[in-house]
């Protein structure tokens, strides 16, 4: 059986102790039903108000698309029409450059190049030469045109006037339909010829064929007045008028609605071929595209009755969330008031990490002159020149003020972030300094720390200082949660080949499971009784993240816990954005005790 509890959100028998006899106001029942009213109302309305005016808004994007096809078809076919043209005139021009007047007038040369054009090109029938007195000279090809002199006459006249020449579709008598075109070459000043091409009809035919058009749309070409240069599926064969008005002749691809000899509606788009007498028109029923419009209106309505099931699930879904986000708004008011208060802390350490650095270096910078000082007079004073321990001492003085130096450095650079300082460094060599500092801690409390390197670590480039603060961190933690008689074990490996690894595991009490989730944030500690500050793990997650690497955690309650650094042996280019923010995850272990925690 459904369980219906299990999907009643949780403010809805909850009532307001403080709300007094006006319950009814701060009931949150009372806001989700009115959320969820005005919010179906606001949004089915319009969506009920825009399917009532589907019909016309379809329509048009219909009819728009259908336009926009017919132009697109129009304008690649007059187009290629125009190429097949261009390019035969072009041919023309080439053969009228490339032989001179006599060279084409020799015996066979003009059938010769008639040859090399219908294999190359193709669609030449007829070449003719003409001189400037529109007296043919040769002539190569089944037919002629000196037995239509008028045609002739209209052909030279075109030529010479305008360069070129294209006639339209014509029928000899007994012979193919055919075009004409003929180009004008100059030669020396006032002379000219006229070279003269018949072409097949059949090359307009072929763009239109490649179309390859639905029944219901039809495409053909026409003279200015409106003649049929190629035959078309529902207008007639060619040289018939067809029952549409042509156009004015303008420049570009026009599509127009106009009415057909029956009186339907079509739409009719248009595109004069440059330098020819011809148009491209096409020709398509407006009632087929209503056809295509009138089939998704079922799914349209399926479309709106899911639609308005998902509205409604989306208003009920969002409903809930808001009113549950108010009901909790006074834990989320708290939440804010403590990350403002955890951001003050961070602002007041930043400012008193930076006036303690400050301080200090002060005096710091006495005790180096002097002991400079000192340890020139020693080197100078011939008793103590030779006394090798007297003047490591003083080295072992010098190095700790420049190490306190370090530490105030860093103290500023925890408020200002100054860039790190990369040099060639031992990984090993830093662990065991580092160790050095707790020797005696460490035997005056019986713990066993040990060493061990697993792998041949090569050259590494890094920040000395932060690596020795982070495995400084690292050993006070590990000496702060074990006992006297622990033990400590450091292992330094490699991790691929770009990174080296080192783990920190000691026998101590372990991390509680709620406290594992927060020992990377700042201020945090559990060392109450010892005064921990909280900044140890935080500034150690900081470092490693700037320098690129990531510090995973392990730890067993009562067991011990693990630390484990994984570093680059080159610095990275630029700072990784985890050094800038903490994005920790917490699983716990089968047992319940065993708590796993990676900060990348």
């Amino acid at each position: 059986m459904l369980n219906l509890s299990r999907l009643k959100p949780r403010f809805w028998d909850y009532q307001d102790a403080a709300a007094g006899p006006g319950s009814a106001h701060f009931s949150f029942r009372r806001k989700w039903l009115m959320i969820v009213a005005f919010t179906t109302m606001v949004t089915l309305a319009p969506l009920l108000v825009m399917t009532l005016v589907d019909y016309r808004l379809t329509r048009q994007a219909f009819e728009s698309e259908a336009t926009m096809g017919i132009s697109s078809m129009v304008s690649n076919t007059w187009r290629s029409t125009s190429f097949l043209l261009s390019q035969r005139r072009a041919a023309l021009q080439f053969v009228a450059r490339d032989n001179r007047l006599s060279d084409l007038l020799a015996p066979g040369r003009l059938a010769a190049v008639l040859e090399n054009l219908q294999g190359g090109l193709g669609g030449f029938v007829d070449l003719d030469v003409m001189d400037a007195q529109c007296t043919l000279r040769a002539h190569a090809g089944p037919h002629a045109l000196e037995k239509f002199p008028e045609k002739t006459a209209v052909c030279y006249d075109g030529a010479v006037a305008n360069g070129f020449f294209i006639s339209e579709v014509t029928l000899p008598r007994g012979q193919q339909h055919q075009l004409v075109v003929a180009i004008r070459h100059d030669q020396a000043p006032g002379s000219f010829f006229v070279l003269r091409a018949t072409l097949d009809a059949g090359l307009l035919d072929e763009p239109i064929a490649r179309l390859d058009l639905p029944p219901e749309i039809d495409a053909f070409i026409v003279n200015a007045d409106g003649i049929l240069q190629t035959s078309s599926r529902h207008y007639g064969n060619r040289f018939e008028k067809i029952s549409l008005e042509v156009p004015e002749p303008l420049a570009g691809t026009r599509v127009l609605k106009t009415r057909d000899r029956d009186g339907r509606s079509v739409l009719l788009g248009v595109a004069l071929i440059p330098d020819s007498p011809f148009s491209l028109m096409m020709v398509r029923p407006e009632s087929g595209i209503m056809d295509l419009w009138f089939k998704p209106r079922l799914r349209l309505i399926g479309f709106l009755l899911f639609s308005i099931a998902l509205i409604l699930a989306s208003i009920l879904g969002v409903a809930t969330y808001l009113v549950n986000r108010i009901h909790v708004a006074d834990q989320r008011r708290v939440q804010a008031l403590h990350q403002a208060a955890y951001a003050n802390k961070l602002a007041s350490i930043g400012r008193l990490a930076s006036g303690v650095a400050h301080e200090v270096n002060n005096p710091l910078a006495i005790i180096n002159q002097k002991t400079g000082l000192i340890k020139d007079l020693f080197t100078i004073n011939r008793d103590y020149a030779g006394n090798e321990k007297l003047l490591g001492l003083v080295d072992d003085v010098l190095d700790s003020v420049r190490r306190c130096g370090t530490i105030t450095r860093r103290l500023l650079d925890f408020s200002r972030h100054m860039e790190s300082s990369i040099e060639a460094v031992d990984i090993e060599a830093i662990v065991r300094q580092v160790l050095a500092f707790m020797e005696k801690e460490a035997e005056r409390r019986c713990i066993a720390v040990s060493v061990s390197v697993t792998d041949t670590i090569p050259g590494m480039k890094s920040d000395r200082g932060n690596l020795q603060q982070i495995f400084l961190n690292l050993v006070n933690n590990a000496f702060a949660f074990m006992g006297d008689g622990g033990r400590l074990d450091i292992t330094i490996g490699r991790h691929g080949t770009a990174h080296v690894r080192v783990t920190v595991a000691d026998t101590g009490r372990g991390i509680p499971e709620g406290d594992l989730k927060h020992i990377f944030e700042p201020f945090f500690s559990t060392r109450h009784d010892h005064g921990g500050a909280g900044l140890g793990l935080s500034v150690t997650y900081g470092m490693v993240s700037e320098m690129g690497g990531h510090i995973t955690v392990i730890s067993r309650v009562n067991q011990g816990t693990c630390f484990t650094v994984t570093l680059p042996l080159n610095p990275p280019r630029e700072t990784p954005a985890a050094a800038c923010a903490i994005h920790p995850a917490g699983h716990a272990g089968a047992d319940g005790r065993s708590i796993q925690r990676e900060t990348t």
